[in-house]
């Protein structure tokens, strides 16, 4: 029985003749129960797949700032004699400027400082000197070098990237994985976040739960933020003196009055509160061993590092995400700040890839071990790129580099994507597209339907529209992208 008709049914002849706003109440409550009035959802509450999915659970790595392509995964040789010569009009055309850089009045090409080689049978080019570890791992990646966005601020272009749409209040992917596939692990949520500190704090960006959200989804299906630091989950274990007797009467009560307002009015909220608290009520009991390393193998971090034993490092996340992961976790979203390089590159570059270049590797390599590669869906990448001009001070060992949302890499491994290929190529300058240009919509539709779904057809009644990942703009599944 969906949540409609049990709302009808709860309904006395009396209550229903006595309350006027009947229809436009049950309008309104169509439009926000439109997944389970269209018959598409299954016994367990999730949309059925327009076909079989690829990859049952996703874990989102988001590099919080946008990281320089060209000194990581997008080689440009060429740019080593273009040292300190303005960036030709040519190569602009006159692409509106952050306020960073809006008043300089040259803008000097800075080449990577650093050193790249080939990797792997597919010959990708990658960081030789930062990246020594996720280098063995070049034909296990789907690397998309053509990615690109017209937000250039980082509030309105990490919204785009989470949720498809520049304003924030939309669903992001994580709450539509969540709505579209349901939970596969009672004692733990569908969707959770994790923030990681970086060794490096010079300049960290603001994110908060408004990127996690579920927007207009049920509330169910808005991410579960797991601190890296202390309790994992805030007010999850009894208060000091009130012990488990108290505190399940005490949840039992408030879940009793909850159902009584539900029963009376059908909101959509309150039953997803009682869902709340009883998921909370299992995750008292399942915390306890998901955040016990101690049980952890030394082989375990052998792999990852001695960071990994380290709360709140990345390494210490990702080896989470991997106990998430093989519990059935739905969709783990990770974010690692301070990717923001508008200077000291030579300082902050290399701690930022320390940070994260074992871990990767690592659970990559953790994940085939376990046989769940195949079906689990890794994503790595910012917001947006770097511009090949410096911003500030400019030297050959060191320079800073602004906002650049024309192109950027991303990379994705296992569920389903090909690994070793190489998609879309840049100009000489890492600043405009000349091949296989790939819009964050496609990026977005290509997961779904990794997922499962068309992206066309996945829809949430709203407003009297159907929402959609993807907006209404042209989209497309890129199939070169596909195993």
């Amino acid at each position: 029985m969906n949540l409609f008709q049990e709302y009808l049914q709860s309904q006395t002849r009396r209550h229903f003749l006595s309350q006027g706003k009947n229809v436009l109440g049950g309008a309104a409550l169509a439009t926000l129960l439109g997944r389970s009035l269209s018959g598409e959802a299954d016994a367990a509450g999730a949309v059925k797949t327009h076909f079989t999915p690829k990859a049952k659970r996703v874990i989102y790595l988001h590099m919080v700032g946008g990281p320089a392509q060209m000194d990581l995964f997008d080689y440009k040789p060429v740019m080593q004699k273009w040292y300190d010569k303005d960036l030709p009009d040519t190569v602009r055309m006159g692409q509106r400027l952050t306020t960073m850089t809006s008043g300089q009045k040259r803008f000097p090409i800075a080449p990577s400082k650093y050193k790249f080689e080939q990797k792997g049978q597919c010959g990708m080019w990658m960081n030789d000197e930062l990246l020594p570890n996720l280098n063995q791992c070049a034909d296990d990646i789907c690397w998309m070098r053509t990615l690109h966005t017209e937000a250039i601020n980082h509030e309105p272009a990490i919204a785009a990237m989470q949720t498809g749409n520049q304003v924030t209040g939309r669903p992001c992917l994580g709450a539509w994985a969540s709505y579209g596939l349901g939970s596969m692990n009672e004692d733990l949520p569908a969707f959770v976040v994790m923030v990681a500190t970086p060794s490096n704090r010079e300049q960290e960006q603001a994110i908060s739960s408004r990127l996690w959200s579920s927007g207009n989804l049920s509330g169910e299906h808005a991410g579960v933020s797991f601190r890296s630091k202390g309790d994992p989950i805030l007010y999850i274990n009894n208060p000091d003196g009130v012990p488990d007797a108290v505190r399940q009467r005490t949840i039992k009560g408030i879940n009793e009055l909850n159902e009584l307002t539900y029963q009376e009015l059908g909101d959509p909220e309150t039953f997803t509160r009682i869902r709340q608290y009883e998921m909370a009520a299992r995750m008292q009991a399942s915390m306890p061993d998901l955040t016990d390393l101690s049980k952890e193998p030394e082989h375990t971090f052998k792999l990852y590092g001695e960071e990994a034993r380290k709360p709140g490092t990345f390494a210490n996340v990702a080896l989470m995400t991997r106990r998430l992961a093989e519990r059935n976790v739905r969709f783990i979203q990770v974010y690692h700040n301070n990717w923001d390089h508008h200077g000291n590159v030579n300082g902050r570059m290399p701690a930022q890839c320390k940070d994260i270049d074992r871990p990767c590797y690592a659970l990559i390599n953790d994940l085939k071990q376990r046989g769940m590669f195949e079906d689990t869906l890794i994503i790595w990448g910012g917001e947006f790129g770097r511009t090949i001009y410096s911003q500030g001070g400019l030297s050959k060992t060191n320079y800073g580099r602004d906002h650049h949302p024309r192109c950027f890499t991303m990379w994705m491994a296992g569920g389903g994507t090909k690994g070793g290929a190489i998609y879309g190529e840049t100009d000489d300058f890492s600043y405009n597209i000349v091949k296989d240009p790939l819009h964050i919509r496609d990026f977005h539709a290509t997961i779904l339907h990794l997922l499962g779904y068309n992206h066309e057809r996945f829809t949430v009644k709203y407003q009297g529209l159907d929402l959609r990942l993807t907006g209404v703009q042209k989209s497309k599944v890129i199939k070169d992208l596909l195993a």
